[in-house]
C-alpha cells in the first residue's frame, strides 16, 4: 500500500528510523540508525556500508550512462530496481543484527534509492529502487521518492541534506559550511539566523570524474590515499578551461547530474595528460569549484566540515585547505560519522515526511515554498 504521508497522530514522538543512501559514486549502500522526531536528532551509532559487487556496480553504471534514452518500464530498470531493494533489505538485516534490535523497534526506513539521472532543467530526477519489495522483505514501512515533490514545486530536487546538517550543527560557530563530496560535491551554508537560515547547492564535480579517470588509467575504483594525484602536477590551462563552465556563474540553488561535466572534460585537453597529472588536475578542479561557490554566499564560512568519500583523499583535503584559507576539517572533528551522515539524513527525512514537515526550502533547492515530500509504502498485511 502506497500513499502520500499525512499529518502524524503524535507530534513530537521520538521514532527510531533506518536511513539508507546509495550515492552516485556507486560504492554500495550506507545504512544508519537514528532516533528523531523530525526536529531533534540522536544518531544511535550503529551504521554500516554494504558494498555493491563489481557486477552490480557495472550494471548500474551502464544504466547511469544510458538513462536519458531509457523508458521507465524498461526490463533492465525493473530488474535493477528489485536488485537494489534486495541489497537494501540485506543492509537492514545486517544493521539490525549489529545493533541487536528487532525490526519491530524500527518505525520507518528512509530509502533514497539509486540516482541514475538528475536533470533539474528538464524537471526530471530518477531514483530507482523497488520500495514495495523492500517493505515486504523487511516488514517495515518505507518512505521513498524524496525529490519529486520538490521538483513539482519548482525546485532542483537537491540537495536534501541541509536541514539535517543544520540539526547536527546546533551550537557550532557560524557561518558554517558542510561540504559533502560524493560523485558530485554539494555544500550547506548555515547562517547565524536560526535553523532555516540555510543556502545550499551543488558546487561542481566531486569524486566522480576522478574515480572515472583512475579506473580508466589504473583499473582501480578510486585514488586510494590520493597517491596518484599527489604524484602529479596541476595543468593550469586545462583547469582554466574547466572553470570557464557556465555552471559556476549561476547563483544557488543549483544542482548537477554526475555526468554534467563530461563534455567539458572531453574538450578541456585533459586526455593529453598522464595519469598522475590528470588526477592532480581533477583534484584541483573539485577544490576550485568549491572556492567559486564562495562568491554566491552571504558571508564566507568561518569553517568547513567535510563529509563523504572525498574526505578520505589527503590530496583533495590539502587542495581544499589551500583554496579556502580557513579551517577545513573532516566531520569526525565534531564527532560525526562521515561515512554514515547521508544515510542518517534519510532516516531523519523519513520521519519528517511522516510528520508532514519540510524536506526542502526555497534557499536550499529553489522551490517556491517549503516542501514536504516522500511516498509511504507499508508492508503487506500478514497473509495478504
Amino acid at each position: 500500500m502506497r500513499n502520500r504521508p499525512g499529518a502524524p497522530s503524535r507530534m513530537g514522538a521520538m521514532l527510531t528510523a533506518i536511513g539508507m543512501m546509495s550515492g552516485t559514486s556507486l560504492d554500495g549502500v550506507d545504512a544508519a540508525l537514528v532516533r528523531t522526531d523530525g526536529v531533534a536528532v540522536a544518531p544511535l551509532g550503529a551504521a554500516l556500508t554494504l558494498p555493491y559487487a563489481p557486477g552490480l556496480r557495472a550494471r548500474l553504471r551502464a544504466l547511469l550512462d544510458t538513462a536519458p534514452q531509457l523508458a521507465p518500464d524498461a526490463p533492465s530498470v525493473a530488474e535493477a530496481a528489485r536488485t537494489i531493494a534486495e541489497h537494501h533489505a540485506e543492509a537492514v538485516a545486517a544493521l539490525l543484527a549489529r545493533a541487536g534490535l528487532d525490526r519491530a523497534a524500527v518505525a520507518v526506513l528512509g530509502f533514497h534509492g539509486q540516482t541514475i539521472l538528475h536533470r533539474p532543467e528538464e524537471h526530471r530526477t530518477w531514483q530507482i529502487g523497488d520500495a514495495m519489495h523492500l517493505a515486504a522483505r523487511t516488514g517495515i514501512p518505507v518512505v521513498s521518492d524524496f525529490r519529486s515533490a520538490d521538483m513539482a514545486a519548482g525546485g532542483e530536487g537537491a540537495p536534501l541534506a541541509p536541514l539535517y546538517h543544520a540539526a547536527r550543527a546546533a551550537g557550532l560557530a557560524r557561518p558554517l559550511a558542510v561540504l559533502n563530496i560524493g560523485g558530485v560535491a554539494n555544500l550547506t551554508w548555515i547562517g547565524p539566523g536560526g535553523p532555516e537560515d540555510l543556502i545550499a547547492c551543488d558546487t561542481g564535480p566531486g569524486n566522480g570524474p576522478l574515480d572515472d579517470w583512475v579506473m580508466r588509467h589504473t583499473g582501480r575504483a578510486y585514488d586510494d590515499g590520493g597517491a596518484l594525484a599527489a604524484a602529479g602536477r596541476v595543468d593550469q590551462a586545462v583547469l582554466g578551461r574547466l572553470m570557464a563552465h557556465p555552471f559556476f556563474a549561476r547563483r544557488p540553488p543549483k544542482s548537477l547530474d554526475r555526468l554534467d561535466f563530461s563534455r567539458a572534460l572531453a574538450a578541456s585537453g585533459i586526455e593529453a595528460l598522464g595519469p598522475a597529472d590528470g588526477a592532480a588536475t581533477l583534484v584541483a578542479f573539485t577544490a576550485a569549484a568549491v572556492r567559486a561557490a564562495l562568491a554566491h554566499l552571504p558571508a564566507p564560512p568561518v569553517r568547513w566540515l567535510v563529509t563523504g568519500g572525498g574526505r578520505h583523499n589527503p590530496a583533495l583535503m590539502a587542495a581544499l585547505r589551500a583554496a579556502l584559507c580557513v579551517p577545513v576539517d573532516p566531520v569526525e572533528a565534531e564527532g560525526w560519522d562521515g561515512d554514515a551522515l547521508e544515510a542518517e539524513c534519510f532516516g531523519y527525512l523519513a520521519v519528517r515526511s511522516l510528520a508532514g514537515l519540510a524536506l526542502s526550502l526555497p534557499g536550499t533547492t529553489g522551490a517556491a515554498r517549503a516542501v514536504s515530500g516522500g511516498i509511504l509504502t507499508r508492508p503487506p498485511a500478514p497473509g495478504g
